[in-house]
């Protein structure tokens, strides 16, 4: 083998991917001085097929296309896009080893991917939230008396990546899907009501997102069903996600088709969205009912700067 061919080719595949040199060092469990030397052809004579091996898997290419020279294969139409990439390569990985920093600034650094997720900065969630998954997993793993409050945290990292992961469709479909149930198992460990509506949210729109509506309903109104009394006395916070279930389950009633039945369980859902909005609200001040669509009075326990189990709580987001 020509090790500089080789890695130009690394190279070439490194930089369509959108990786850096510490990038791909780090997919690679390898330093930047390495991924320098070999794609210089400086750091073996021969590279080792384990190594070329590797290589190929984190560039999502066939081991061909290192080892024989030709024209680079247009990805398919399915490909993740690059910003995504670097998050779904850490769901897999097991990486729970390490001493994490503290809950504080693991929610610092989720305010601040919330942020970017709602400004549509996709490029700095691709480049920030794989260090949050990883960081926040090891928290959970190892938080002794803080358990719940990490798991509660945990969960929210991952709604929010499976929520990054569902704008892109088909491509992260699987993944997005995947990364909803780990929420939902998160947010179980963690004991918290509202954590739990809200992953169970996450659950019922992946359902939606797959052509399931119908499971999708059901989902959502079993969860706000078996959460009700505790979201109730959870406060506003609590009452949102109550109501937001029961809005997820009338667009996902909605999308079943177009028949009387499906346009009257909608309605109903909705109207039990409006019932619960109501509890939010002193009744010298209520002049209409909910209409579904996200206003000021709602909240978002996702990008909430803190949970309920989180210590003082910061006024809610809305999103």
């Amino acid at each position: 083998m020509e090790t500089g061919r080789i890695g130009r080719r690394i190279a070439c595949w490194r930089e369509r991917r959108g990786f850096t040199q510490a990038d791909f060092g780090r997919l690679m469990g390898q330093t930047r001085r390495w991924v320098q030397d070999l794609e210089g052809g400086q750091r073996q004579q021969d590279p080792r097929l384990s190594v070329l091996v590797r290589a190929a898997e984190v560039l999502r290419i066939p081991l061909e296309q290192l080892l024989m020279d030709g024209p680079p294969e247009p990805p398919p139409a399915t490909t993740p896009p690059v910003e995504a990439l670097a998050v779904i390569d850490v769901l897999y990985r097991n990486d729970e080893d390490g001493d994490p920093p503290p809950l504080a600034e693991l929610r610092r650094r989720l305010t601040y991917c919330c942020e970017a997720f709602q400004a549509c900065h996709y490029g700095a969630l691709g480049r920030d939230l794989p260090t949050l998954i990883v960081r926040s997993r090891q928290s959970a793993a190892r938080a002794g008396a803080e358990a719940s409050e990490a798991h509660a945290l945990l969960s929210r990292v991952l709604q929010l990546t499976a929520s990054f992961l569902h704008k892109y469709g088909p491509a992260t479909a699987v993944q997005a899907a995947v990364v909803a149930d780990r929420a939902l198992a998160a947010a179980e460990r963690s004991g918290d009501a509202v954590a739990i509506g809200a992953a169970s949210r996450r659950v019922a729109k992946s359902l939606t997102y797959q052509q399931q509506p119908r499971a999708a309903v059901d989902f959502a109104i079993g969860a706000a069903r078996r959460l009700s009394m505790e979201l109730e006395a959870s406060g506003p916070l609590g009452l949102s996600t109550l109501g937001m279930l029961y809005l997820n389950a009338a667009i996902a009633a909605a999308s079943v088709d177009r028949s009387t039945a499906a346009v009257r369980q909608a309605s109903e859902h909705v109207d039990q969205a409006a019932e619960v909005a109501d509890q939010q609200v002193p009744t010298s001040t209520r002049t209409t009912r909910c209409s579904g669509r996200r206003t000021s009075g709602c909240t978002e326990w996702m990008c909430s700067p803190s949970s309920r189990t989180g210590g003082q709580r910061s006024k809610p987001r809305t999103g």
